[in-house]
This record gives C-alpha cells, structure tokens and sequence, in this order.
C-alpha cells in the first residue's frame, strides 16, 4: 500500500497470549491481512507477543497501518511492538481505552482474556448509552464466545438485557464477512469492489 491515508480504522481487541489452538494466531494473521488488503489502519494495545502482535505483524506485512497504545505499566509485560507507526505510551489504562476508541471506526473482539472482555463490555455499553454509535463485531473463533453469548442470551431471558441491547453486537466466524459487515455500517467502506471476498 502506498503512503496515503487509510480507508479505515478498526479498534482490535485480543489476547497478549497465543492461546492453545493454533485458529486463535491464524485468525489474528487473516484479520490483520484483511485490514492491510484493504488499506485499512489497526488500532490495537500496542505488545508485539500473543494475538495482539500476530495482528499487528500481519497488518504490516499486508501494507496496512498499526496504531499501537499501551500504558507505561504494560510497556514491558506486554512488550511494547517498536514497529507501529505510531506507538502511543499513556498513563493508565483509561487513557489507552479512550485513545482507542477516538481514533477508530469499528470495534472487533478477537479471542483474548479478562482484559479482552473488559474492553469489548465497556465499548458495547458505551454505545447502548449512546456515547458512540460505531459498530461492534465478536469473531467467534472455533467456537471461543459460545458459552460467553450463551450466557448472555440468558441475561435477555432473565430480563437483565432487552434484544436490542445485544443487536448492539454482531458475532461471526466468517472473517471476510465479519469485517466487510463492521467497516460497512461505519459507513468507511472502500471503494474496492469485493470487500468480502476471501484474501
């Protein structure tokens, strides 16, 4: 991709770990070569190891942009990825999510852990308080968020949740599908011809 401003700009959240099935690194690598292919820019949590770092590698190598924030704190638990194009450093973690969201135009959770789950809720009840209107996507890798949308289908049968709370999120196994549905209704869609054809 030539050095011209990205399409788009898709907010990643994922695992600082790999996980224990080799689906979790090549969904990571698929998301982030869609977004490079699509002249797209990631933003992410700014560590270079797990499926955050795989993401990151594949948007680069793909010729997209990473946008990468992390807190000081983080910096070397996560191991801050020196190849961003922008490495933002911030004090704590409600810098880092704020700055995420500000500088994106969809959301999308990938497998991860109860920082990944924090990210995802509190960006999905953002918007149910109508503080962003952006869309939100789960990819539900080999099955991952199952039980977790199980559960919260529950909550709507309990009464906790309306139906429309959880139409707030669409969820999916199909990459291509996934992402061309979120930069879509961000209303960023390339003009390329076929964003949900598989690359």
């Amino acid at each position: 991709m030539l050095n011209t401003e990205p399409t788009f700009s898709l907010c990643v959240y994922c695992g600082s770990r790999p996980g224990n099935d080799a689906r979790y690194l090549d969904a990571a690598t698929a998301v982030g070569q869609w977004i490079g292919h699509h002249g797209g820019q990631l933003v992410y949590g700014g560590g270079r190891t797990g499926l955050m770092g795989q993401v990151a590698e594949a948007t680069r190598q793909a010729g997209g942009r990473v946008v990468g924030i992390i807190p000081q704190a983080l910096v070397d638990r996560e191991v801050a990825n020196p190849l961003c194009d922008e490495l933002h450093i911030v004090a704590n973690m409600h810098q880092r999510k704020a700055m995420m969201a500000e500088r994106s135009h969809a959301f999308l959770a990938l497998p991860g852990g109860i920082g990944t789950f924090e990210e995802l809720f509190e960006v999905w009840t953002w918007r149910q308080l109508g503080y962003h209107d952006k869309p939100i996507g789960i990819l539900n890798v080999a099955g991952y968020y199952d039980s977790m949308l199980q559960f919260l289908q529950g909550t709507v049968q309990s009464e906790f949740m309306g139906d429309w709370q959880m139409e707030l999120v669409h969820s999916g196994e199909h990459i291509p599908q996934l992402l061309a549905h979120l930069i879509e209704a961000a209303g960023t869609s390339p003009e390329s011809q076929a964003l949900e054809e598989n690359i």
